[in-house]
């Protein structure tokens, strides 16, 4: 009795953390969206594209596979796992236009690039996005990873996603301390904006750590 409330309570807490995470990646890339206002500049592409990069597609990505919280939660493996490559595509996409943007607004005004914490860790983490991704093909297309276990891969994909993952919502958080945004809004607003990433991150961390704990002892 006591383990079925348990599990209850767990199951409980999984679903509404799962629901706020939802809820918070899609409000915090619609207010990072009206803040910016896409097309107003070249400048205005970068911070809506890297949230809806890292905020959005990557969690939605990510959560495909939550025991409690997938709005695909019905659907078998095979389709959570063609729904998930296509958010990370698309997710891999947003973030390079999203450098790009930044990169060329620059260029343009003839400012040096990279020089601070949020530049740097802004360009490592689409790099590691982008290897990530590409490790991530013989999980498709099987015949290329021979001689290698398919559930090491997978175990090593979710490791490298994870940190991926937590890079982008460093990087976001880095972004929030940008001028442009703290010129932006109010005091109160920013501490709001930075509980968004960081409720994210810690949700995923969850996540994804417990999915493989439980394999582990599945297995042992």
């Amino acid at each position: 009795m006591v383990h079925l409330t348990e599990s209850g309570i767990c199951c409980s807490t999984g679903t509404a953390s799962a629901a706020l995470i939802h809820l918070i990646c899609i409000g915090f890339s619609l207010f990072i969206g009206l803040l910016s206002r896409p097309g107003s500049s070249l400048f205005s592409w970068h911070p809506f594209l890297m949230t809806l990069a890292f905020s959005f597609l990557m969690t939605e990505a990510i959560l495909v596979f939550s025991p409690h919280g997938s709005p695909l939660k019905r659907f078998p493996h095979k389709v959570k796992g063609g729904v998930h490559w296509i958010l990370q595509c698309l997710s891999v996409s947003c973030a390079v236009l999203g450098l790009a943007a930044i990169s060329y607004n620059k260029f343009l005004n003839g400012k040096a690039h990279f020089t601070s914490w949020h530049g740097l860790l802004g360009l490592l983490t689409v790099c590691v996005v982008v290897l990530q991704s590409l490790a991530a093909v013989p999980l498709i297309y099987q015949t290329l990873a021979k001689g290698w276990s398919l559930a090491k891969l997978k175990r090593y994909h979710a490791a490298s996603g994870l940190v991926s993952y937590l890079l982008g919502s460093v990087s976001l958080l880095l972004g929030l301390r940008s001028a442009w945004f703290t010129a932006s809004v109010r005091e109160h607003t920013w501490y709001l904006s930075a509980l968004c990433p960081a409720l994210s991150a810690l949700v995923i961390m969850n996540q994804v750590t417990r999915a493989y704990v439980a394999k582990k002892r599945l297995q042992s």
